[in-house]
């Protein structure tokens, strides 16, 4: 067992934990935050993306000392409870979603692409989504609502290659 101290989603947290456990048990058991989606267990497919210190991480093979002393955002930490966050808005109204597991670590990695470089291009936008896979829409619709989010959170629109 070990102590660890981890911020997830703005708040503190101190727990004695075992020395293996994964970041993502430790979020669906100790934080009861189940949006975090575990599929593959093995940093395949991104279902379970977070963002470590804003980075996008696989918290299925990240392990839970790692995060300690950092913060860690969950999709549960996007939105104030009562109005979604404008990458959530962007999925649905470009359709985006549908059975929805795979979507919090799209949207995720989305918010670790936009928090970085606020006005992708295609490629970019390609690149930092392909550590994760949906399994039952198109991926056109996916990169749309980048597209759109990027539009609905920019301040300023400019030319730019990746970042």
């Amino acid at each position: 067992m070990i102590e660890v101290e981890i911020k997830v989603n703005g708040r503190e947290y101190r727990d004695i934990i075992p020395s293996d456990m994964m970041l993502i048990d430790y979020l669906r058991k100790h934080r009861l935050l189940t949006g975090t989606k575990k599929a593959c267990g093995a940093g395949e497919c991104g279902a379970c993306t977070v963002l470590l210190n804003g980075k996008a991480i696989y918290s299925c093979i990240t392990l839970a000392i790692q995060a300690s002393g950092k913060s860690v955002e969950t999709i549960e930490g996007l939105s104030d409870g009562e109005e979604l966050h404008p990458i959530q808005d962007a999925y649905i109204d470009a359709g985006a979603i549908q059975c929805g597991y795979c979507t919090p670590g799209f949207i995720m990695s989305t918010k670790a692409l936009l928090d970085k470089d606020p006005h992708p291009n295609e490629q970019c936008i390609k690149e930092a989504l392909a550590g994760n896979i949906c399994r039952c829409t198109g991926y056109q619709q996916i990169i749309d609502a980048v597209e759109l989010a990027a539009e609905r959170t920019s301040k300023e629109a400019d030319c730019h290659e990746c970042k």
